[in-house]
């Protein structure tokens, strides 16, 4: 197949339709962004069809381009990604780039599920109580990426420098991470992808290159992530996000 055919097939499978050939007010410009991102770029790398739209709906979170994000919403659940899935990989988002921004793209996959008679709220996946959050996301920290954050801002007046790394452990780790509903390599490739798409967050970059490998993550996956993302981050995102990370993936 040449790559028209096989963003024909793509396209299909993910959006139950055809790509665009001459239709709507620019054309020229959609056959030029659906033949390279579903006739190439999907079809290049290890990963399957749901990782690559779980990288995709957690980049559009990050930006904020909510009609995409419905769009690729109703994709996912037509290639079988459930909805806990697709809450679960926004929700993860928060930590990163805030609540406003989780709370915009969470209203935007929620009227799609209700658009599809997806019954509201979804099943609970929390695993955390007020008494044990602290223990359980240091749990999950410390193995992959040690304690190391609280030396590190002991320069702090004496109130933050406590504050800080535990409300990373507690809120991150703890708050998000535990929560059922994704695994941890899904969970740190999709981390990858979000701080890369983010931009200017090349040491986060770089330690969650370090720590998705850690979780069983291959150099292969990693890279074929970013360039996963690469159409909507851009090459400038994808280009520092490789070379900031180059010691771990070459």
């Amino acid at each position: 197949m040449d790559r028209t055919e096989k963003c024909e097939k793509k396209f299909g499978k993910l959006f139950g339709g055809k790509p665009t050939v001459s239709e709507g007010s620019d054309p020229e410009f959609m056959r030029i962004l659906q033949r390279f991102i579903f006739g190439e770029v999907s079809y290049t790398g290890s990963l399957d069809d749901r990782m690559r739209e779980l990288i995709t709906v957690t980049v559009l979170t990050v930006y904020q381009t909510l009609p995409q994000l419905k769009a690729h919403t109703v994709a996912c659940l037509n290639i079988g990604v459930t909805p806990v899935e697709i809450r679960e990989t926004v929700y993860r988002c928060a930590p990163f780039i805030g609540f406003p921004k989780t709370l915009n793209a969470i209203a935007a996959i929620n009227e799609v599920f209700t658009e599809k008679g997806i019954t509201l709220p979804l099943e609970n996946c929390e695993t955390v109580t007020e008494s044990d959050r602290y223990e359980k996301g240091l749990a999950l920290q410390a193995p992959v990426y040690g304690t190391e954050i609280a030396e590190r801002y002991e320069w702090l007046p004496e109130e933050f420098s406590r504050a800080v790394p535990r409300f990373l452990t507690e809120l991150c780790f703890s708050d998000f991470m535990t929560r059922r509903g994704q695994d941890e390599k899904t969970s740190e490739l999709l981390t990858v992808v979000m701080l890369a798409a983010i931009g200017g967050a090349d040491l986060q970059v770089r330690s969650h290159v370090e720590g998705a490998l850690k979780v069983g993550c291959t150099k292969e996956e990693i890279v074929c992530a970013l360039v996963c993302a690469m159409p909507y981050t851009g090459f400038p995102r994808l280009f520092n996000a490789l070379n900031c990370s180059k010691e771990f993936l070459s």
